[in-house]
């Protein structure tokens, strides 16, 4: 008989942490279509190279999780798998500067949530330690960090660079809400007696918590900056064909995680047998109420109050279009997220233009997932810009058996 399966640490955790061009993470990839505007963006995806999209969904949003779920994803697993969220949305405005650059002020809420985990560690989650009786499962080199933080940015956008040319520079003042980041180094592992009788933790971690009193959207328990870089040129290939290269590198900056934070850090070995009771009046003793997660921690690790700085996840993106007449251009380009377990991301997205309409295909391979197909829409009159799409469908129609998903979007009004 299947039983449902809860893991409301890990959804809560998800949930409460918390890319066409809109889904790179990037407030300048768009002005070249949008120029003065106010606009609204949402940006999602999710993916793993050893769950099936359908196990995620249920992760994050929670549901019933049964053996054959559970086995779709582990008979995929590799001796070291990755994982991550990136959730962005954000409402910011280019105004008029000057003849050659326009300002840029925005707000962004951003989270982040990325691991990488060893094939014993999801076994033992979703199984338990039932199948490593007698057997060391290796927990070593796995890490998990979530992190959500707010931003409010500055900025402009020079556009008349030699003629041809953009350069657009912000800066941004950042907001730690919350923080969670443990790594496991080598040694880590975990050992079942053959009967069962004795379990061994070797422990070898480091752990970091911003404020676990202080949650919610709006608190305030760290303090940082970033910086975005963006470039953009036209050029011709020797047969004359017309090309834009793009470079935009953001979030690069760090969080000053203020003196209510904690760190733990451990580097011991938990030998566990089991109680003696004699009697069922045992069960109110006090030993037995002392087996709480709490005084597990605390009997493991070292826990100090004080304050640490981490990097945000910088992303980097370049892009490289050429164009074959007025209608059709092959984009290609590259990804890379540093501080995020992100494995480099190539891809490739044909375009085809038809008066206001713009319908671009998107494949890559790399980041958390192995493959991605995408697809996006775009529409751009004088006054409008909208865009809707994906570089992650393939989660979608084949949940079971491909990873990956996400969505993104972008509104802009028009300014003069």
């Amino acid at each position: 008989m299947k039983e449902p399966i809860k893991y409301n640490i890990l959804i809560g955790l998800i949930l409460t942490v918390g890319i066409a061009s809109a889904q790179y993470n990037a407030n300048f990839l768009n002005y070249s279509k949008t120029g003065r505007s106010v606009s609204v963006n949402l940006d999602f995806e999710a993916g793993s190279n050893g769950m099936s999209s359908k196990l995620v969904d249920k992760l994050i949003w929670g549901g019933y999780i049964d053996n054959d779920l559970k086995a779709e994803s582990a008979k995929h697993l590799n001796n070291k798998n990755n994982f991550g969220l990136l959730l962005n949305y954000d409402v910011n405005a280019f105004v008029k500067g000057g003849n050659k650059f326009d300002f840029l002020i925005g707000f962004k809420n951003q989270e982040v949530l990325n691991a990488t985990y060893t094939r014993d560690f999801f076994n033992l989650m979703f199984y338990g330690n039932q199948m490593y009786k007698g057997k060391t499962a290796d927990l070593g080199d796995c890490s998990l960090n979530a992190l959500r933080f707010q931003e409010i940015k500055f900025g402009a956008m020079m556009h008349h660079v030699d003629s041809v040319g953009k350069i657009g520079i912000s800066v941004s003042f950042i907001n730690g809400e919350q923080l969670f980041y443990i790594k496991t180094n080598k040694k880590s592992s975990f050992y079942t007696s053959a009967d069962g009788s004795e379990l061994v933790f070797n422990s070898n971690f480091n752990m970091a918590l911003s404020d676990t009193s202080n949650k919610g959207l709006g608190s305030f328990n760290g303090v940082g900056a970033s910086a975005d870089i963006f470039f953009e040129t036209t050029y011709k290939t020797r047969a004359g064909r017309k090309c834009l290269l793009t470079v935009n590198a953001n979030n690069l900056g760090f969080i000053h995680w203020r003196n209510n934070s904690v760190q733990y850090s451990s580097d011991s070995s938990l030998h566990y047998t089991g109680y003696n009771i004699t009697s069922i009046n045992d069960l109110r003793d006090s030993t037995i109420s002392r087996i709480n997660s709490d005084s597990l921690l605390i009997k493991l690790a070292n826990a100090r109050h004080e304050n640490f700085n981490v990097n945000t996840p910088t992303n980097l993106v370049i892009i490289n279009k050429v164009h074959f007449g007025n209608v059709f251009c092959l984009g290609t380009g590259f990804r890379y997220i540093f501080n995020a377990n992100y494995r480099p991301y190539i891809f490739v997205e044909p375009e085809f233009n038809y008066k206001n309409m713009i319908f671009c295909l998107h494949a890559g391979y790399g980041g958390y997932v192995k493959i991605n197909l995408g697809a996006s829409i775009t529409w751009n009159s004088k006054a409008w810009f909208v865009r809707i799409g994906s570089n992650s469908l393939q989660g979608y129609f084949l949940p079971k058996t491909a990873y990956g998903q996400g969505v993104f979007i972008s509104l802009a009004k028009k300014l003069k």
